[in-house]
């Protein structure tokens, strides 16, 4: 499988091109957004894709589609509706269709090959986070950014819950006083955090382990809500129920002898969208949707901590967890005047309100809970607003949720410190890693 991928990525770079085009935050109004996507699969086909039309269709329209599977690129195209051409080259689609923004929903370890491509395509480059995976690519992106002055926007669709709006605004206003350390804990269940052992999450070199791919949501909001720089990162990581930790596995769910006993056994079948999209589309690149959570080669964590200091001196305890009996997070802010809590979750064996409460309490006073009612959306309404905020002019932005490169690589380079640290058993300082 790898050396197939190296070879397709190959096929679909090519030499870099040139075109013009105008700044992400200006939008001509009297002609729609020229849209061209690299990578169809789940989240270039939905998010990006069907969705961003639905909401979107006045202002954009798709000129091509790019992935190095044909047949998913055709199937997706016949998703979204549209007629734009198919490619496996992306720099023959950014020549031949001349987009003015390419979307890049590729594998995380090949982003900086994407964006970079569009940058020097002259394209305003909308990119999935994480926007990469290690270091040496993260300060290739940003100076592409710099030598072309093309922008860069990463879509942290976390910031725009209610929820996360509510906290945003209470630190703003003060409410706790200065914030000296956060609480974060996030918790995967056996459904979704076993997902990511099943696909090309599960080694390092397409993913950055979750560390990076997942945990960058997670350090993007403590960036944000803290409006403040990670400086040092302390972490550990291990791989205690996925991989190697039984040998009861095989290639895949459909076709193990095991499927009887394995309560990870998972029928792909089930989702008529995800064979469209991938078991039809296996001859071309043999990519399976559906892999054994027990391959003997898995390579990145499923349970990690970490501990972070940050630029204005708040310090944060994390963990990662990815076999939980529900899914969600718990989150708390612990300042000079005061403590605010949340305990949210997404998915759970037990019935609650479409709702989550935050808690707030001030030294020496009383106790209020607040009640945040849940927005209609993908992550609680925080994609259509993400989508607004890209996709309309003049949106506005009072709590600053619009994210460019600065903090596409602030939240990465959180979690590739925290790989790194966790393999040496030494804290990683941020600074050692770029040059911003």
């Amino acid at each position: 499988m790898t050396n197939l991928s190296v070879i397709n990525r190959r096929a679909v770079l090519g030499g870099a091109l040139a075109a013009a085009s105008a700044p992400l935050a200006a939008q001509n109004v009297a002609g729609k957004r020229r849209i061209a996507t690299v990578g169809t699969g789940h989240r270039g086909s939905s998010t990006w894709g069907v969705e961003l039309l639905a909401e979107h269709s006045e202002r954009i329209e798709f000129v091509g589609l790019c992935d190095i599977n044909r047949k998913r690129a055709e199937v997706v195209r016949k998703m979204l509706g549209v007629s734009a051409p198919v490619y496996t080259d992306l720099d023959r689609m950014l020549r031949e269709v001349r987009p003015d923004t390419l979307i890049v929903t590729t594998r995380d370890g090949t982003h900086h090959e994407m964006i970079i491509r569009g940058l020097e395509a002259g394209c305003r480059v909308l990119t999935e986070k994480p926007m990469t995976t290690d270091e040496r690519k993260c300060q290739a992106i940003l100076d592409a950014e710099k030598k072309t002055g093309q922008p860069i926007t990463v879509t942290f669709n976390y910031r725009y819950s209610n929820t996360a709006q509510k906290i945003k605004e209470l630190l703003m206003a003060g409410t706790i006083g200065q914030v000296v350390s956060v609480d974060f804990h996030w918790y995967l269940d056996t459904s979704h955090g076993a997902d990511y052992f099943r696909r090309w999450h599960a080694y390092r070199q397409n993913s950055g382990s979750l560390f990076v791919h997942k945990a960058s949501h997670h350090f993007d909001l403590i960036n944000w809500y803290l409006d403040a720089d990670p400086v040092v990162v302390s972490a550990q990581g291990a791989l205690r129920n996925y991989g190697r930790n039984s040998n009861t596995g095989g290639k895949n769910c459909r076709e193990c002898p095991n499927k009887q006993q394995c309560k990870f056994h998972w029928d792909v079948y089930k989702d008529k969208r995800l064979v469209q999209l991938y078991v039809d589309c296996e001859s071309e690149d043999g990519y399976m949707r559906d892999a054994c959570v027990y391959r003997q080669d898995i390579d990145i964590f499923d349970t990690m901590t970490g501990e972070v200091r940050y630029s204005n001196g708040a310090l944060m305890s994390y963990s990662l967890n990815t076999f939980m009996p529900y899914e969600g997070y718990h989150l708390a802010f612990n300042g000079t005047s005061g403590r605010i809590e949340t305990r949210v979750y997404e998915r759970q064996p037990w019935d609650v309100p479409p709702q989550d409460e935050i808690r707030v309490t001030k030294n020496f006073s009383k106790s209020e809970v607040l009640v945040v009612k849940h927005a209609t959306g993908g992550h609680f309404g925080g994609d259509p607003r993400l989508r607004r905020m890209i996709f309309v002019p003049d949106t506005p932005d009072p709590l600053r949720q619009r994210a460019g490169s600065r903090a596409g690589a602030m939240s990465a380079l959180t979690g590739i410190a925290a790989v790194k640290s966790a393999d040496s058993g030494k804290p990683v300082a941020i600074a050692d890693l770029v040059r911003l």
